[in-house]
């Protein structure tokens, strides 16, 4: 199997009618608050403390219990993993109480917002699916995944490079986005995008670090907005969009590392030699959506792409001759 699989991470959920998902909303939830009874029994991983003279438990699992309050985190400082996905949290700023916290995981809630304090150690963070409307608030300085698919984004603001500088995959799947911009953290190397309204490519191009770039499933027709500046991008998918030109490839020519490409159900796959002409273009290219280049096709595209060429320089140098004899 390629190094690169035709990968978009987490399954789209399921979503419910919105007119159905509006009348549950108006029937008021009851309270079900987290106690130190339930919280106890969901408590593990006993590790010395950050002073080493003490010991607690650091590890809180409290999926799916349906919780709607988790103020009593505030008095469990030490915890450092934290799972509360599939409840019906609206508020989780008792979260910032939690300084020493490692990993959150909170999704499947009814979360507006991801903003939270500064955690300082902070590595991975994860609100998908809930009703976040904006990435306002996310400034932690060792966060180095955070997932935010299947919300209600529309447009990406508020992430700071200088603040998130260790920030390496950012997962913004099945959101609202229209366009590319606000996305320049200086060490992305993996970004998720797929599922979205994307038209156009922007503000990518100064991601120098970037190795995988997933648009999967958005309205891209034109392939502007790369540059050398990407010289890590090695995979790129854009499969299920509007790319009808095989000559747009040549816009992804900058990229000198880019090994596999995916633009399977896009119009452009169903024109005659799809394969053969991308290849001519992208020479280096390694794989074609979900199959590799055989040996056979590339001496195909090599003789084609020389041919080409010779043509190309003979036109050149007839019309030479055809600008001398005008100019004698």
């Amino acid at each position: 199997m390629s190094d690169f699989e035709d990968e978009e991470g987490v399954d789209e959920p399921v979503l419910e009618d919105e007119n159905e998902e509006e009348g549950q909303e108006e029937e008021k939830t009851p309270e079900n608050p987290l106690t130190e009874e339930m919280l106890a029994e969901s408590l593990s991983l006993l590790c010395k403390t950050g002073n080493g003279l003490a010991h607690a438990y650091v590890r809180l699992d409290i999926h799916d219990r349906e919780l709607t309050d988790i103020s009593v985190l505030n008095c469990f400082i030490h915890l450092r993993y934290v799972d509360v996905c599939g409840n019906q949290l609206k508020d989780i700023s008792p979260i910032n109480s939690l300084t020493h916290l490692l990993t959150l995981k909170a999704d499947r809630n009814s979360l507006h917002s991801a903003k939270l304090d500064e955690l300082p150690y902070l590595q991975i963070a994860s609100f998908a699916t809930n009703k976040i409307m904006d990435t306002e608030g996310i400034s932690h300085p060792l966060l180095e995944h955070l997932n935010l698919s299947f919300n209600q984004i529309v447009e990406v603001t508020g992430l700071d490079s200088g603040k998130l500088n260790k920030l390496s995959v950012l997962e913004l799947r099945g959101n609202k986005l229209m366009n590319t911009l606000g996305m320049n953290i200086t060490n992305l190397r993996d970004l998720y995008l797929g599922a979205n309204t994307i038209r156009s490519i922007e503000g990518l191009d100064r991601l120098e670090h970037l190795t995988k770039l997933h648009l999967r499933d958005n309205q891209i027709e034109k392939l502007d907005g790369f540059s050398e500046n990407m010289k890590n991008l090695q995979y790129l998918n854009l499969r299920g969009n509007s790319v009808a030109d095989v000559k747009e490839v040549t816009k992804i020519k900058c990229l000198p590392l880019l090994r596999a490409l995916v633009l399977m159900e896009n119009p452009v796959s169903d024109e005659d030699d799809y394969r053969i002409e991308v290849l001519i273009t992208l020479r280096r290219l390694e794989r074609l959506d979900k199959d590799e280049y055989s040996e056979d096709e590339r001496q195909e595209a090599e003789e084609i792409y020389e041919q080409r060429r010779q043509e190309e320089l003979a036109a050149q140098g007839a019309q030479e001759v055809i600008h001398t004899d005008e100019d004698d």
